[in-house]
Formats: C-alpha cells, structure tokens, sequence
C-alpha cells in the first residue's frame, strides 16, 4: 500500500517527489546512523513522504526531545498524521522555508539535526537557496544537515553554504543514494 501511495503521488508531482518509491531501510541507516542521538534534543525532517526515516528517528529519540516534521504533500502529510501520535512530534504541512519560525513558535532558537529528503535537483535555484540557507540558519554551530540526493549535482551548492561537507554512498536503494553530511 505506501508503494502504490508513493508511486501515485510521484507521478501526480514530480517536481516535488523525487523518486517512484519509498527510501531503502539500507539509505534509512546511512542516514539516521549519522544522528548522535544522546545530544539531539530538536529534530527536524523536510520531506518524510511516507516517513521511512520518520519512524526510525522516533523509536531512537530521547524521551524529551521534539521532533519537527515538514510535509508538503497533502496527501503524505495526512497520512502522517494519521500514523504518529507521538506527543514529541509536530507534524507540519508548510515549506522547509520556514523551520526557524515553526522553531521560535515552539520556543527553540536553533535545531541539532535536519533530515532532508526533499529533491533539490528538481527545484529551481531560488526555492533550492531559501530551503539551503533556511537549513543552515536553524542549525545549531555544530548542528548536522543530512541530506540524500541520487547524484552529486548539489554538492556543489552544499559546499557554498556548509564548509563541511562528507558525502556517502549506499548502493542498496532504488536508485541509489548519496548522502550529504553537512555543518559549518
């Protein structure tokens, strides 16, 4: 059922669902194991879809962290809300343009971890450069931005906002991914 989902909601917008189907638990642990999850206490995700990564990073948390989830998507973030009850997560359907507000609403300056899966390479450069500088700016100085994308093409881009940047690779996801590990 979350295949046929995914597939029918990429096919209805492709410029902002970026694959034909949900991420491998193989590009979920390239992923979340980059998380140090005794330190994070706000997490933010942009782009969970049916939330592969978004069930992971719930069941490793801390018992008093906060969890801020951005879906676009109407249909996913529905979804989304059906399935987590968690007290610890605010599910939210508005752009990855906005954290530091949602952040400040809940009284959070900065975060310790972003999780993206968003598609930079089907954004236009403005949308790609707000979403970008909008992750850097609700980091904390030694935050993480974990980003996968299915080609090096925004390398390039990450580098000119994070200087540190490390990219990874898992063969086990169709296709497979690259993930960005970013920080200032």
């Amino acid at each position: 059922m979350e295949k046929r989902e995914f597939v029918k909601q990429f096919l209805k917008d492709r410029k902002m669902i970026g694959a034909m189907r949900p991420s491998s638990r193989f590009l979920m642990r390239k992923m979340i194991g980059e998380i140090d999850f005794d330190k994070a206490q706000v997490l933010v995700e942009f782009g969970p879809g049916t939330g592969v990564f978004t069930k992971e990073v719930i069941a490793r948390m801390k018992t008093d962290a906060h969890f801020f989830i951005f879906e676009l998507n109407e249909n996913f973030y529905e979804k989304l809300k059906e399935n987590i009850s968690d007290p610890r997560c605010h599910i939210i359907n508005d752009s990855a343009e906005k954290v530091a507000e949602y952040l400040q609403k809940h009284g959070f300056e900065k975060a310790d971890v972003i999780l993206s899966s968003l598609p930079l390479a089907n954004f236009d450069n403005e949308l790609r450069e707000n979403i970008l500088h909008a992750a850097s700016d609700a980091l904390h100085q030694k935050g993480k931005f974990l980003q996968f994308q299915y080609s090096t093409q925004s390398k390039s881009i990450l580098k000119k906002i994070f200087p540190n940047v490390e990219v990874g690779f898992t063969l086990w996801n169709l296709p497979p991914a690259f993930v960005y590990s970013c920080q200032h």
